[in-house]
């Protein structure tokens, strides 16, 4: 089964992108949804954050704004707080593959945000990097709700910088000029991959 990560700076339309690919039938493993869950009242990581870092938990789980209030101030808690986030992700990955092998699925996509960042890149069969031009990114994170140029200069500089990223990547997806436009080259990627993996690379 070829494990394909999906990857992106903040604003390049990764998620989209993550949707697109799930609309040709293949399976998407979303990194940030998995820590949505593990964020949750019941989820997994919730005790854990509220012990390393009191007051940043309620009825609703992990309070993101308390939390992220609070690593501003200390941004060795990034560390901490991934030592605890990580694994728990991890497991869930686990879990999805675990289930696409048994489908018989050639194929699937792990959408990671800091897939570079992180250092699993060499986890992977083949590499996608979802990118736009810089005034294009920043148009579309600048419009977020709360979000402005102080946020968004931290953010980016927590990431690697989309010029590496594009470097490193076997395919490179264009988000600036339409949907129709990336569902179209998400489509090439599919068409290039599918006959190396029919061939018998499970």
């Amino acid at each position: 089964m070829r494990l394909i990560g999906l990857t992106g700076s903040i604003g390049m339309g990764k998620t989209t992108t993550a949707r697109l690919f799930a609309e040709e039938g293949l399976p998407v493993f979303d990194a940030d949804a998995a820590v949505h869950a593990l964020y949750g009242p019941d989820g997994e990581a919730t005790g854990p954050i509220e012990t390393a870092f009191p007051g940043t938990t309620g009825p609703d789980g992990v309070d993101r704004t308390r939390l992220s209030a609070l690593l501003r101030d200390d941004p060795a808690g990034f560390e901490k707080l991934e030592a605890i986030v990580h694994p728990l992700v991890a497991e869930a990955r686990l879990d999805f593959l675990a289930k696409a092998r048994a489908q018989g699925q050639w194929g699937v996509i792990l959408d990671i945000p800091l897939l570079f960042e992180t250092g699993q890149a060499d986890a992977f069969d083949t590499l996608v990097v979802v990118s736009a031009p810089e005034e294009v990114q920043r148009k579309r994170v600048l419009a977020r709700p709360g979000m402005n140029r102080a946020k968004f200069d931290a953010i980016l500089a927590r990431q690697t910088p989309d010029v590496d990223k594009r470097a490193r990547a076997d395919f490179v997806i264009d988000t600036s000029r339409g949907i129709e436009l990336a569902r179209t080259q998400v489509r090439r990627v599919i068409a290039a991959l599918r006959p190396a993996a029919n061939g018998g690379t499970n």
